[in-house]
């Protein structure tokens, strides 16, 4: 297949799942050799086959949409981000929770793929913070669509590519070496909780005092989508808690109830 194919067929195809084409634009090749393997099995010769197939089989449409999720994850990804929740946000929450009386800080990581980010935030509190806050315990929610990336995850086990940008004392203290793996002890994978669910659908129903929804919502999906689900995550995160975007995303809407806390990291406060 060539990409000039494979674009023309995500242009027309991504808008019926409620999807935008330019979120894909630099990552298309993913779902381009995922969309050539299913043509494949199918015995489908072209992309204009495969379009005449979902309008045959609608089901198909669900497949389209698994294809169409971009894994791209690594821990510490966007340094100044981490260093910031490290050294402004987490403390902050911290002492938050403290005043109210609370025992843990509660932290939901939407969209984690194979667990980067959440257990990037476990690393960060237990190697960073935790002895300033010894009374305070963590509790992380980690979610994802992708069955497969949570069974990944709960395993924690990863290849040198995706743990080479975190500060090295905390690789050696955090992960032990198995073969070609790093794989993370088990003190640090045992604040977090996964759970297999697609934002879209479902939320969890408790309140957080952090939220991290980075490269995805506000990258891959539809700007009216996008202000429907920034209601429902502004709802879970607790007044004077926190919603991390991605450092290269932009908001769909006016920041009701929100204020900037760091414009260049893209991170907010919830201040109603």
């Amino acid at each position: 297949m060539r990409d000039e194919e494979c674009v023309r067929f995500l242009q027309w195809a991504l808008p019926q799942l409620e999807l935008r084409w330019p979120g894909f634009r630099k990552v298309r090749a993913q779902v381009c050799k995922r969309l050539q393997r299913r043509l494949s099995s199918l015995a489908l010769e072209t992309v204009d086959d495969y379009q005449g197939f979902l309008t045959a089989h609608p089901e198909e449409w669900e497949v389209l949409d698994e294809m169409s999720r971009v894994t791209i994850s690594r821990f510490y990804r966007d340094r100044m981000m981490c260093t910031f929740l490290e050294q402004e946000v987490l403390p902050s929450l911290a002492e938050q929770a403290m005043s109210r009386g609370d025992h843990c800080l509660k932290v939901w990581s939407v969209g984690c793929c194979c667990g980067e980010e959440p257990y990037t935030v476990a690393i960060i509190w237990k190697l960073g913070l935790q002895t300033r806050f010894p009374r305070l315990g963590l509790q992380i929610v980690a979610t994802d669509a992708n069955p497969d990336m949570v069974r990944r995850a709960r395993r924690g086990c990863y290849p040198l590519g995706s743990v080479k940008n975190l500060p090295r004392k905390w690789r050696e203290r955090a992960f032990t070496r198995q073969g070609d793996d790093y794989c993370l002890k088990a003190a640090y994978r045992a604040d977090t909780v996964f759970m297999v669910q697609d934002v879209r659908e479902a939320m969890p129903s408790e309140r957080f005092d952090l939220v991290l929804c980075r490269n995805l919502v506000f990258t891959y999906y539809q700007e009216e989508l996008q202000s429907e689900l920034l209601g429902r995550l502004t709802g879970v995160v607790r007044t004077g808690g926190a919603l991390v975007i991605g450092i290269h995303e932009q908001l769909p809407a006016e920041l009701s109830g929100l204020r900037v806390w760091s414009e260049k990291v893209r991170i907010y406060r919830k201040t109603a």
